[in-house]
């Protein structure tokens, strides 16, 4: 593809899944709109997950999509999709940070109309090698941000990092903004947030072991601990902690969307989360993570948002990583990854990334 001195007008680009994965594209595209203010960037996600890029540059329109809507389904859905996009926004490039079949479609109908195109590459080989049972290569991925990122180098976009967090130059979040989940933060108290739940079982911590690290946490006087999770079951078990521990709230099932959740993060003391989309939320908002990490691995390439490796939590089990999503089952049959991670070890994390200078 040309080079940026050649591109004048709006880049189209696209990631439409998973929420943790479109979160991961904010410091890149936000990055680009900083690197490149004269171009007008515009990004096409999920109708659900616009309002997880908060704060945006003037230079970057969010559209959001209803992919279950009949008339962007299938190959002509795509046609009609591109055909609206190049109607609106006249693109001067596409760049594809998904790399699935409709993005492709999608890449395809730009090119047939002359319009340059590039888009991410997955390194699927190296995460088979990574996570196969035997003979494992245990080196480091690319990081999806940095994947990204050379999609864009690709499209004659270079980029350096000119992300510093959603709030970065606006001090904190307005309380106001989450005000529909809680009142501002008390002078002298502690804010922990526990998201224990992920899309797959390989990436979730036990239950019952977090249980005692909830309760721990919460003889803690000055500390108040929000649980975070969706759905019926996860609402339920959530439920009953904050109903037998003292400051132990449950926001499980309360449906405040996103803009609310990451002002609400932004004055977290501490986000406690799995290897899961909370993750990332939590990280672009700025909230102090720690994440625990089972059958997936930071080697293959999703880490929270500058996360160091004293923030992930795990455990130098030989078989690990399993499988790049968590999705595949145990091959041990006891997830031994997750069950050999003591519960006092994580307490002793928070309250050291708590009581650290940073967060006093």
């Amino acid at each position: 593809m040309s080079g940026h001195k050649t591109l004048s007008g709006n880049v189209l680009l696209a990631r439409f899944s998973a929420i943790g994965d479109v979160a991961m594209t904010v410091p890149v595209v936000y990055s680009a709109c900083a690197c490149y203010p004269r171009l007008h960037f515009v990004l096409l996600t999920r109708a659900s997950m616009t309002s997880i890029f908060a704060c945006a540059p003037e230079n970057l329109t969010v559209v959001g999509v209803d992919l279950k809507d009949p008339a962007y389904k299938g190959i002509g859905g795509m046609r009609r999709l591109a055909a609206e996009m190049r109607r609106r926004f006249n693109p001067a490039a596409f760049i594809d940070l998904h790399d699935v079949l409709r993005t492709r479609l999608l890449g395809l109908f730009m090119r047939l109309h002359g319009v340059p195109c590039s888009r991410i590459d997955k390194a699927r080989g190296r995460r088979r090698a990574l996570t196969r049972p035997r003979n494992k290569v245990m080196l480091p991925l690319p990081g999806s941000r940095e994947a990204y990122a050379r999609a864009f180098a690709r499209a004659g976009l270079p980029l350096q990092e000119r992300f510093e967090g959603l709030w970065s130059g606006r001090g904190k979040a307005p309380a106001e903004a989450f005000a529909a989940i809680t009142a501002p933060k008390p002078e002298g108290t502690r804010w922990v947030g526990i998201a224990p739940f992920a899309a797959h079982a390989g990436k979730i911590y036990p239950p019952e072991l977090m249980e005692q690290v909830v309760e721990s946490l919460s003889q803690q006087p000055d500390v108040e601990i929000f649980l975070l999770g969706g759905g019926a079951e996860e609402a339920r078990v959530l439920d009953d902690w904050a109903a037998r521990y003292p400051r132990v709230r449950s926001l499980a099932g309360q449906r405040h969307g996103f803009a609310a959740e990451l002002a609400l993060f932004n004055h977290m003391d501490c986000m406690l989360t799995m290897d899961s989309a909370n993750m990332h939320l939590a990280s672009i908002a700025g909230a102090p993570t720690l994440s625990i990490w089972g059958a997936t691995h930071p080697y293959c390439g999703f880490a929270g948002w500058r996360q160091n490796d004293s923030d992930m939590i795990q455990l130098p089990v030989p078989c690990r990583p399993c499988s790049v999503f968590g999705d595949k089952p145990c091959r041990g049959q006891n997830l031994q990854c997750m069950r050999a991670i003591r519960p006092d070890s994580i307490v002793a994390r928070v309250l050291q990334k708590i009581q650290s200078p940073a967060n006093i």
